[in-house]
C-alpha cells in the first residue's frame, strides 16, 4: 500500500475509534497506531473482524523499555492481513503497577508472547490463563531485559552434565566488554593488519633501492 493508502487506513480506523486510539502513523512505509491500554482487546478486535481490515493473524508481541518515562513499558502488537498484503504495527504504554488486558481471549498465538514480555520485563498482563515465566527459572528475581536490570550479582540455574544435576552458580560474564575499532583500514588506522607485513617490508626494500 501507498502511504497515502495507509494514511487513508489510519484515519478510518481513528474515525471508527475515536475514543481508544491516541494517535496514527505513517513512517517508512508502515502504518503504527497508539492505543490506550485498557481498550487494547477493542481495539485488536476492530482490526481482526472489520471489514475494511481483516488483520487476522497476530504475528507478535514484543516490549520495550523506557525507564526515563511515567509509563516506562510500551507493549507492541504486530498484526498481518492477507487482505490487504498489509502489516500494521499498535502500541500501548503502560507502567510496572498497571496490567495491560490480555489479548489470550481473541488470538491464542498472544499466550506464549504475553509470557515472554511478563518473563523479560515484568509487564503483567490481566486475564491471561498461565501468566508465568517462561525462558527464565521459576524461582528467578527480576527481569532481564529491562534497562536497569544488573548484569552481575545474579544466580543462574543450569543443568550440569558432569554432576547429574541441576546447579545454581553466581552470573559470569564470559567475556569482558570489547570495544570495537569500525574504521576502515583505508582511513588511516594505526596498527598493522595481519597479513600487512609483508607488504611493509617489500615497500622499506624498495625504498632503499
Amino acid at each position: 500500500m501507498t502511504d497515502r493508502a495507509l494514511k487513508n487506513l489510519g484515519e478510518y480506523i481513528v474515525e471508527n475509534l475515536a475514543n481508544d486510539i491516541v494517535s496514527a502513523d505513517v513512517l517508512h512505509g508502515e502504518l503504527t497506531l497508539k492505543a490506550r491500554a485498557d481498550q487494547i482487546v477493542k481495539v485488536l478486535t476492530f482490526l481482526r473482524d472489520d471489514p475494511e481490515c481483516m488483520f487476522k493473524q497476530l504475528v507478535d508481541i514484543c516490549g520495550a523499555d523506557y525507564p526515563e518515562r511515567l509509563k516506562r513499558f510500551d507493549v507492541v502488537y504486530h498484526m498481518l492481513s492477507l487482505h490487504l498484503n498489509q502489516r500494521i504495527r499498535v502500541k500501548v504504554e503502560c507502567d510496572e503497577e498497571t496490567p495491560v488486558p490480555s489479548v489470550t481471549s481473541i488470538f491464542k498465538s498472544a499466550n506464549w508472547c504475553e509470557r515472554e514480555a511478563w518473563d523479560m520485563y515484568g509487564i503483567f498482563f490481566s486475564g491471561h490463563p498461565d501468566l508465568r515465566r517462561m525462558l527464565t527459572d521459576y524461582g528467578f528475581e527480576g527481569h532481564p531485559l529491562r534497562k536497569d536490570f544488573p548484569v552481575t550479582g545474579y544466580v543462574e540455574v543450569r543443568y550440569s552434565e558432569e554432576d547429574k544435576r541441576v546447579v545454581y552458580e553466581p552470573v559470569k560474564l564470559t567475556q569482558e566488554n570489547r570495544n570495537f575499532d569500525f574504521m576502515s583500514p583505508w582511513e588511516g588506522a594505526n596498527y598493522i593488519l595481519p597479513g600487512d607485513e609483508k607488504a611493509d617490508d617489500d615497500s622499506k626494500n624498495a625504498g632503499a633501492k
